[in-house]
């Protein structure tokens, strides 16, 4: 069976510095540990969901 869940790639432009704790967690949890640092994701429903609680901070495109 071929995997056709399209994916995210998700790129931290904005510092966690300053931040509420669960947004520097989240932002953490999506794998990304440095500023301008990009990350691959399959697009499921919890992944998005993290991605639209830091979206803020966050440069999203579909790939």
């Amino acid at each position: 069976m071929v995997n056709t869940m399209s994916k995210v790639k998700v790129t931290l432009v904005k510092s966690t510095i300053d931040r509420v704790e669960g947004q520097k967690r989240t932002v953490r949890a999506l794998g990304i540990t440095k500023l301008n640092q990009t990350v691959e994701k399959e697009a499921t429903p919890q992944i998005m969901g993290m991605i639209k609680k830091v979206a803020h901070l966050l440069k999203i495109e579909n790939i």
